[in-house]
């Protein structure tokens, strides 16, 4: 089964090379090929837009229980503005790894201390749902 749920996530998010053959037909009567065009598909196209990342992020900040939902804006520190300690920190980053379906590596979750700077991790990452 993990393999499964590897290979649906590679295939997701990979780039496909589309070839498109145009032909004609030249005056011997078999084919030629005119040109030959690539274009990549991928689903990045589908990816999060910008105000719905900080929609969600201000969502799960504001719905933490330590946190009074009006001091909660896209610029506020977690620590400095909300008065959270390090471990609500790493609850508010485990709470947005659920929410937006991704696994965020211990060394890059340390840096997220504010909801500007998870917002752009979270935009960012390819993964993101």
């Amino acid at each position: 089964m993990a393999l499964w749920t590897m290979k649906a996530a590679m295939l997701r998010h990979m780039r496909i090379p589309v070839q498109t053959l145009t032909v004609a037909r030249s005056k011997l009567g078999g084919p030629q090929i005119l040109f030959d065009s690539t274009r990549s598909m991928s689903s990045h196209d589908d990816h999060l837009s910008k105000e719905a990342v900080i929609d969600r992020v201000l969502s799960v900040v504001k719905c933490y229980p330590k946190v009074d939902p009006s001091k909660v804006m896209p610029d506020v520190h977690f620590q400095k503005d909300l008065g959270l300690d390090s471990l609500d920190t790493v609850e508010i980053v485990m709470a947005l790894e659920e929410e937006f379906k991704l696994e965020i590596p211990d060394k890059e979750a340390d840096k997220i201390d504010s909801c500007n700077l998870a917002i752009e991790y979270i935009y960012n990452h390819p993964m993101a749902s």
